[in-house]
C-alpha cells in the first residue's frame, strides 16, 4: 500500500479522535462476499487483532450476518482490489467502526466491541 494512505488514515483518526493504529496489510480481514457487487454502504468494525488477522471484518449493504459462510478471508492489501472505499479507515484502532458511501461518512467508536473480543 501507498505511503500516502497511511498519510489518510492519519488524518482520519486525527478527525475522529481515535489513536492511528497501523493495520498490517499482510494479515487477514474478514470480508463479505458481497463486497465487490458494488452494494452500498460499506461497514467496517475492527476488534482486537487475533493470530493471522487484523481484527477488520468489513462487509457490503445494511445487514450483517451470522451466518457461517457470511465472511471470507482475504489479505488486507487485497482490499485495493475489493474494496478502495475503505483503505483509509484501517488505521482506526480496535473498537472502532464506519459506514461509508462515495458521498457519506460516519465513524465511530464503539466500546462492546472490545467486551465481545
Amino acid at each position: 500500500m501507498e505511503k500516502n494512505f497511511y498519510l489518510i488514515q492519519q488524518k482520519i483518526c486525527a478527525k475522529y479522535g481515535a489513536q492511528f493504529t497501523e493495520c498490517d496489510m499482510q494479515l487477514k480481514v474478514g470480508v463479505s462476499k458481497n463486497i465487490m457487487d458494488g452494494a452500498r454502504p460499506i461497514n467496517g468494525l475492527r476488534i482486537e487483532p487475533k493470530e493471522d488477522t487484523c481484527g477488520w471484518y468489513v462487509w457490503a449493504g445494511e445487514e450483517w450476518s451470522d451466518s457461517a459462510d457470511f465472511f471470507v478471508p482475504l489479505h488486507a492489501m487485497h482490499l485495493e482490489q475489493w474494496a478502495p472505499l475503505v483503505l483509509p479507515y484501517l488505521g482506526l484502532p480496535p473498537g472502532w467502526r464506519f459506514l461509508v458511501t462515495e458521498q457519506y461518512e460516519d465513524v465511530w467508536a464503539d466500546d462492546q466491541l472490545l467486551k465481545n473480543s
